[in-house]
Formats: C-alpha cells, structure tokens, sequence
C-alpha cells in the first residue's frame, strides 16, 4: 500500500514515459497511455507451433525458418509482432534509456504468455545476457529487466548468473542470418551451476532470425538443461 502511494506519488512529480507516444503518460499510475494501448499488435493465432511467430496461412502449423531445422529450444512464444511501432518503442527502451518501458512490457507478456510459461513449470527464467562492456555503457540489461519484471509477477526466480557473454560480440541487428550464428558461435557459455535446472525459459526483447535464442539454447542444453523454452516481447514476420 505505501509502496504504490509513493509510486503514484513519483509519477505525479517525475511522468513515466509512455512506450508507444513516448510523451509523459497521461493518468499517473498508468504504465502506457490511454490512447496508445492498442498501438502494439498482439499475436493471434495462426502462429507458428515452434517460435510462435504469427503465420499468415492457418493451415501452416510452423513458419518458413522452422520447417525442417533443428532448434535446440522445445518451443517459443511472442506478445506483439514486430512491427515499426514496437520497433521504435525498443530502440528506445535499449537505447535511449527508457528503462521503465520494462514496467508496461513486461505487464503485457505476463498477461498474455503467463499461463503458458506457468504450465511448463519452469525452475527458472533466464534472460539473455549483455556483454559486460555493453552493460556498463547501457546501466543495464533489457532482458534482464523482462525477466525480473516477469518474474515477479508469476512468482518464478529468475537466474542472472546461469548464462553470460565471454566475448564482445557485433551488434545483431547490422548481420545477416549466418553472420549473426557465426557472430554468437561460442560467445555464450555457462556462468554457474546449473544441476538443478531441468526446465527453464528464456527471456528476451525481440525474436528476428532466431540465432541468439538458439545458441543460448544450445549452450544450456548442452550444459544438461533438458527443456528449454522461450518468451519474447515481439517475433518478426517471415512469412
């Protein structure tokens, strides 16, 4: 009670800024703008069954990049397609230091995932990792700030430690499909023990060509986590 007091108390003095108009929200105490909530498109089913990227034709069951490859994650899901309105709204988030978009994004993939992620009975959620330079120069992790917001509200630990990055990687989003495998191939290992772990899900912003997800899935399982699933803010259409 005193905690949400002295919240609304800051939004009066100190506006959150909206994730879609970016401009001071327009009650205090709300997390996006009145008008503005419907902006982001939410994914509908059809989906894919593997990376729950939206699917244009239902009587597809998987998309174009998950026909017939191997994934080392069991399964994966989306909130929002990612379009140039979500588009913006992350690179804010990551780049222009609109950390508190992490309240309203993670609100909407609880809302729309949390009975799906609650049904694998994960140990934990695990989200991607910064490089520590990266980090430094950010003040903080994205993922990490999905997956804590997440966490909390499902009642679900989630591990900073288990996975971090070794080495600097270029950004993803300049590289193409097999520069961005090739880019993360040994960049991801295991920070700490991982023996109690059988299922877990990672937490990450955007879903593009898969590689990040797919690596770290790869080192996880390789460091005998059994399931490894996936929840995301937004997946790219490939279709």
């Amino acid at each position: 009670m005193v905690s949400d007091i002295f919240e609304r108390t800051l939004d009066i003095f100190f506006p959150r800024r909206c994730p879609v108009c970016d401009d001071a929200v327009d009650v205090p105490g709300r997390l996006i703008c009145a008008d503005c909530e419907s902006a982001f498109k939410e994914i509908k089913e059809p989906y894919c069954l593997k990376c729950g990227r939206p699917l244009k034709d239902d009587a597809l069951t998987e998309c174009d990049e998950c026909t017939g490859k191997k994934q080392d994650f069991r399964r994966g899901r989306a909130v929002f397609e990612y379009d140039d309105e979500l588009k913006e709204s992350i690179y804010r988030f990551k780049y222009g230091g609109r950390r508190e978009y992490a309240d309203h994004y993670s609100a909407c993939m609880e809302r729309s995932l949390g009975g799906w992620i609650r049904s694998l009975n994960p140990d934990a959620l695990i989200p991607i990792p910064l490089h520590k330079s990266r980090l430094k120069k950010r003040g903080y992790n994205q993922a990490g700030l999905l997956a804590d917001g997440l966490g909390k509200k499902l009642g679900i630990p989630v591990r900073n430690d288990v996975l971090v990055r070794s080495g600097k990687t270029t950004v993803q989003k300049r590289l193409g499909a097999q520069e961005r495998q090739n880019n993360l191939k040994k960049a991801l290992k295991i920070g700490s023990d991982v023996v109690k772990l059988k299922n877990i899900v990672l937490i990450d912003d955007i879903y593009t060509t898969g590689s990040t997800i797919n690596s770290a899935a790869s080192c996880l399982r390789d460091a005998g986590i059994e399931n490894v699933y996936f929840a995301v803010l937004g997946a790219a259409n490939k279709n």
